[in-house]
């Protein structure tokens, strides 16, 4: 983004801007290009996802597969991934990031503990009930077998958000109890996952009661 000042105030009292007029200039450049290459690297991940949807677990797209379906050039994805694996793991981070996002906004929506329990396992699992979303994912963890990251990797950052209801349900560490809770609830979408099975009511039912069980435990509920 290019920040612009009213022409009535001094460039030297903004200070997201540098004081001098070369500096200034240069600085612009930059945050030009800076948006141009936010875009290149979404397009690059986008074209990453569909390409590995549409080969499956067949096999694995080529570099070369994947900046045409982007509109680029070797050169394009070369500036910000040193390999494929590179960009395999940045699309597990995004993924992650999305559904944290999600998770968050669906807890939200609830103000009794148990409900916002109930949301965050739903909302994980859900990633594997959706046919599109789970095919998807399912390649990109095909693709990414030899990164050494994956789903588990996830669970931490994932557990974060089980660590405040869990506290108000009693747990006496929930720190470890949602650690815990979101080993097992993403292992379990994982598993979903690679046999291409789908949860149902009674599973999701299971999982929160036996989620709910973890946090009370110690809080005498």
């Amino acid at each position: 983004m290019i920040l612009s000042m009213p022409s009535t105030v001094p460039a030297e009292q903004n200070d997201s801007l540098p004081s001098d007029l070369a500096s200034r200039i240069a600085f612009r450049t930059l945050s030009r290009r800076g948006a141009d290459y936010a875009d290149e690297v979404r397009r690059l991940l986008d074209a990453a996802m569909v390409v590995m949807r549409r080969c499956g677990t067949d096999s694995r797209p080529r570099v070369a597969d994947i900046v045409a379906e982007a509109g680029l050039s070797n050169d394009a994805f070369y500036r910000y991934f040193p390999s494929k694996d590179a960009l395999v793991a940045a699309i597990l981070e995004d993924g992650t990031e999305r559904l944290l996002s999600y998770l968050a906004h669906q807890m939200a929506k609830e103000k009794a503990p148990e409900a916002k329990v109930r949301r965050w396992v739903e909302g994980v699992l859900a990633q594997a009930a959706d046919e599109e979303i789970a095919a998807t994912t399912l390649a990109v963890l095909w693709n990414g077998s030899s990164v050494g990251e994956g789903l588990p990797s996830a669970s931490r950052p994932l557990g974060a958000l089980l660590r405040e209801p869990f506290a108000e349900l009693g747990s006496p560490n929930p720190d470890l109890d949602a650690d815990f809770v979101a080993h097992a609830v993403v292992g379990m979408m994982s598993s979903l996952l690679w046999e291409r099975a789908r949860p149902s009511r009674g599973d999701v039912a299971h999982m929160v009661e036996r989620c709910l069980a973890v946090a009370r435990a110690g809080g005498g509920a």
